[in-house]
């Protein structure tokens, strides 16, 4: 296999042309199985997420900082999912595992500019609910529309600024024989991991960014809750502090899903060299934490369940008068030829 991409580099070992994606595994009879769970996969996470944004649109009701934020959220999870998952089902199908250079730089940019993303995202809705519980009377004042996308857009281009960061320290590298990535996708670690050049300052950035936006954003999710707890215990009313507590379950279930395999995958990579221990890490928050976000919204929540409810009503009950009206149309047009 190394023979293969020796004539795609020159002889200074930079100019390279295309990676191998080793993906899980290299038995052909689990190809099918892989492809078939992965897509099934895909398709709950983009229908999942697209009805939790359909919900929020079509509602008036919905139309506050909370759901504002879990629509982006959703968004994100979208966006996230499909810089890898396409390229991993189009490989399997089509046999070939190969990634170009520039797709590998190109996968990389947008899979930690989604999953910063994220990060943004989750301590900002962690903020609002801060802010919901902790300051009320104050709610509507505090956290308003134009703070609402200021928010979102410093989180953009945050996040856009690290990814293009990580992307232009990438760009520098050179690579040897060795163009093999023992994963499934372009991950900016293992990439690094195969450049024969110096890869002390890749390292350092790509660390010091997961400790400043991973580590600090988690840091500042668990201040808010904390401050949130001591409301919490504060008030007189059950049916208070099981109110408060519930709109943030939901919240708290989705940080300790992303945060702890994200975390994982670039904390334990540094002490476990093991490929599939941060294979399976890296689906967790690839795939299966935005495939789980809308059903983790949804079904605590009676009030997207509702607008859901109520959308799908309205479109049953609005397609027989449809109907109605395009056979009115047809029935007026064939009279008229008629007569004619």
């Amino acid at each position: 296999m190394v023979h293969k991409f020796q004539n795609l580099f020159s002889c200074d070992g930079t100019q390279i042309s295309e990676f191998l994606l080793l993906g899980f595994s290299q038995a052909l009879e689990l190809q099918p199985l892989i492809f078939g769970l992965f897509l099934s996969m895909y398709l709950v996470t983009v229908l999942g997420n697209l009805l939790i944004i359909l919900a929020i649109s079509s509602d008036q009701h919905l139309h506050t900082p909370m759901y504002f934020f879990l629509a982006n959220l959703s968004l994100v999870d979208i966006c996230f999912t499909s810089t890898t998952i396409p390229k991993m089902l189009v490989n399997i199908q089509t046999q070939r595992k190969t990634i170009s250079y520039t797709g590998c730089i190109t996968q990389i940019y947008f899979l930690v500019l989604f999953a910063v993303l994220d990060f943004c995202l989750l301590t900002v809705m962690a903020y609002d609910r801060f802010v919901a519980i902790c300051h009320p009377l104050h709610y509507m004042v505090i956290v308003n529309p134009r703070l609402c996308g200021l928010l979102v857009l410093m989180s953009w281009i945050m996040s856009i600024l690290n990814s293009l960061l990580h992307c232009l320290l990438a760009l520098r590298l050179s690579f040897c024989t060795n163009l093999e990535i023992p994963h499934f996708i372009c991950e900016l670690n293992q990439m690094i991991q195969l450049a024969c050049s110096d890869t002390f300052l890749n390292n350092m950035v790509m660390y010091f960014a997961a400790v400043l936006l991973g580590v600090g954003s988690f840091l500042g999710i668990l201040f808010s809750y904390s401050k949130i707890v001591s409301c919490i215990r504060g008030m007189s009313s059950s049916q208070g502090k099981y109110k408060a507590f519930s709109t943030c379950a939901s919240h708290i279930s989705v940080v300790l899903l992303f945060y702890c395999t994200v975390l994982g995958v670039y904390l334990g990579s540094a002490a476990i060299q093991s490929s599939h221990s941060t294979e399976t890490a890296s689906v967790m928050y690839i795939v299966v934490a935005p495939m789980l976000n809308p059903f983790i919204y949804s079904l605590r929540n009676k009030d997207i369940k509702q607008a859901l409810k109520t959308f799908f009503v309205k479109e049953t009950a609005s397609r027989p008068a449809v109907l109605r009206l395009k056979t009115y149309h047809r029935w007026q047009r064939s009279k008229s030829q008629s007569q004619t």
